[in-house]
């Protein structure tokens, strides 16, 4: 590996230093910056730009080379585009196939790789969104790396800061894999700006690998109201709100009123009173709005590690011991039947 390094070294003929004692050649920091190349990969959905995804490329430039974007899809022109506007991309490298619309691990992992090699990138970064984490597993076994997952912070080209144990440990990585290959976490990294940029649009390579997955169909909870990983505003309920009638009947017209998210915790979702697509905790999604009412909630360390990041988090509770007062800014000790449609009413009026 070493030999393999010196050898990257020489052939560049960049300037660098001879330690006398050892006369061992080092590059400079900005020399071994210009080696470094990431490619953030990007999401899109029936032809527009996921800007959650965004996040990856803010991630990206902290590792101080340069930073290319990753499309694919079915008639993806203007979400390139789009993609082609946002701030630190150099390239937006681009696969237009209706095959990767639905963005199956089988076929687009090894899609990925071979764009990886051909463009050899140091680093390979991506959201730890349900799509991150489906596709970016298989595409470190095909480059025999070890993924490094959620980090939230990023310390050098090498070295990446993420919370273990729910969030109640923080472990800091150092990997020595040839391409490394991140997810992190949304809430860490503000998503790119869009407007600013004008990177190249580059057609990538199609291996056209056959998968034996087909995509079927899939049944998604719509709403009006904001998407719960990028809201600004959420309330979450939880099992306290004892049925999925009262469920909807409290915290609907609360969400409403505040112009808010809907969340739930695990036990909620669980006890059937909420849509999976609405769990905040370790095992569903990671918010950080600026504000998070948690409504009927315990406060439980998996719930907590979902959105502890939260700028303002509220609860209201009939127990006064309750986990969630610990962590919560402001704090209601009562039954929410009869707390939360008084609050509601108030902030309508």
């Amino acid at each position: 590996m070493l030999g393999a390094g010196r050898r990257a070294f020489s052939a560049l003929s960049r300037p660098t230093l001879r330690n006398a004692t050892t006369s061992t050649l080092f590059q400079s920091p900005a020399a071994l910056r210009r080696l470094l190349s990431a490619l953030a990969i990007l999401e899109q959905r029936e032809g527009k730009l996921n800007t959650g995804s965004l996040s990856a490329v803010t991630a990206a430039q902290k590792l101080g080379g340069s930073v290319h974007g990753f499309v694919a899809g079915s008639s993806i022109k203007s979400v390139a585009d789009e993609a082609a506007k946002v701030e630190g991309l150099e390239k937006v490298i681009v696969v237009d196939s209706a095959a990767y619309d639905k963005g199956l691990p089988e076929n687009y992992a090894p899609l990925l790789v071979e764009n990886i090699k051909k463009g050899g990138y140091t680093h390979v970064v991506a959201g730890n969104t349900a799509f991150g984490k489906n596709v970016l597993p298989r595409v470190a076994a095909l480059l025999d790396s070890q993924q490094i997952s959620d980090i939230t912070a990023i310390e050098d080209d090498k070295t990446f800061v993420r919370p273990i144990y729910a969030g109640n440990a923080i472990a800091t990585v150092e990997s020595s894999d040839a391409v490394k290959v991140i997810t992190v976490r949304g809430t860490a990294f503000p998503a790119a700006a869009i407007g600013g940029g004008s990177a190249a649009v580059e057609d990538g390579v199609d291996p056209k690998v056959e998968s034996q997955t087909e995509w079927v169909s899939e049944d998604l909870a719509t709403s009006d109201r904001p998407d719960l990983a990028t809201a600004g505003k959420v309330v979450s309920g939880g099992r306290g709100l004892k049925s999925k009638e009262e469920f909807d009947k409290i915290m609907n017209p609360l969400a409403d009123s505040l112009g808010a998210a809907v969340g739930a915790s695990r036990a909620a979702v669980d006890s059937g009173y909420a849509d999976n697509s609405l769990q905040v905790g370790q095992t569903g999604k990671v918010v950080a709005p600026q504000l998070y009412l948690a409504v009927g909630i315990s406060g439980a360390i998996q719930h907590l590690a979902g959105m502890k990041d939260s700028k303002v988090i509220a609860a209201i509770n009939k127990d006064a011991d309750a986990p969630i007062f610990q962590v919560a800014d402001v704090g209601l000790v009562g039954d929410l039947f009869e707390k939360v449609p008084e609050l509601t009413e108030k902030l309508k009026a």
